[in-house]
């Protein structure tokens, strides 16, 4: 057994064979030690978390909770960044050995951690954003709600204000956000915007629904939210705040 196989987890046996596998498909790929050391580990720890179900049986929603999981959260940006390319090196290898019949890493996409602030602002100014709306109140917690959510997952506005309720996912910790051209992708929440949520869910949405709406976030009216309420409701807020940089839902 070579160097980088050495610190494997005990798994099981249909995982075990293939991280035995992705270790050939890394070596003949060419890459570092380094760096099948760094792919295998990650790999590993995806089949340790998985366990009982055997990698081969994990879907994008699959991996989507796993990236949304604590552990993984926690981790630094590059870490993540080299994380999500073990992931697709592993599938790219199981789906040229027609090991697996689909790509569950298609469509998924990176969660934003460390959250890059906005162009203009500075870090004090965007907490102070995100403090304004008074979650005390129905409205308040769904700005809040939606403020954190945008801010945690870098949505586009539209993408933020057309979510239906349907496409959140709070058990497994993510999104299903349908973007430009009708591609779907999922989105890992982070625990931030996941409590949020689950708040604005529990003691917003209900105070506001009139009726049946599909739409996750509501108007006073008990209507879906728009881009141009959304928009108001940023500059409200940054008035609130006394940012003094001009400030867009961008």
């Amino acid at each position: 057994m070579t160097d980088d196989s050495a610190n494997l987890p005990d798994i099981a046996s249909a995982s075990e064979q293939v991280l035995t596998s992705f270790r050939h498909q890394l070596a003949a790929e060419g890459l570092s030690l380094h760096t099948r050391k760094a792919y295998l580990t990650d790999a590993a720890a995806l089949a340790a978390w998985a366990a009982p179900r055997a990698l081969l049986a994990l879907s994008s929603e699959d991996l989507a909770a796993y990236l949304a999981s604590p552990g993984v959260m926690a981790k630094s940006p590059r870490s993540i960044a080299r994380l999500q390319s073990a992931l697709r090196h592993l599938w790219r290898g199981l789906m040229a050995r027609a090991q697996a019949i689909q790509d569950p890493t298609i469509g998924l996409d990176t969660p934003h951690i460390g959250r890059p602030l906005p162009k203009d602002l500075s870090e004090a100014d965007v907490d102070a954003l995100l403090a304004a709306p008074d979650v005390t109140t129905a409205l308040g917690l769904r700005d809040k709600a939606m403020l954190e959510l945008l801010y945690a997952c870098g949505l586009r506005v539209s993408e933020l204000t057309g979510l239906p309720l349907a496409a959140l996912n709070l058990r497994g910790g993510f999104l299903r956000v349908m973007g430009k051209g009708r591609k779907e992708r999922l989105v890992p929440l982070g625990e931030t915007a996941a409590d949020w949520l689950q708040r604005y869910l529990d003691e917003g949405r209900p105070v506001l629904l009139k009726g049946t709406v599909p739409a996750l976030f509501l108007t006073q009216r008990g209507e879906a939210m728009t881009r141009e309420n959304f928009w108001h409701l940023i500059k409200r807020y940054a008035l609130l705040a006394e940012i003094s940089s001009s400030v867009s839902p961008h």
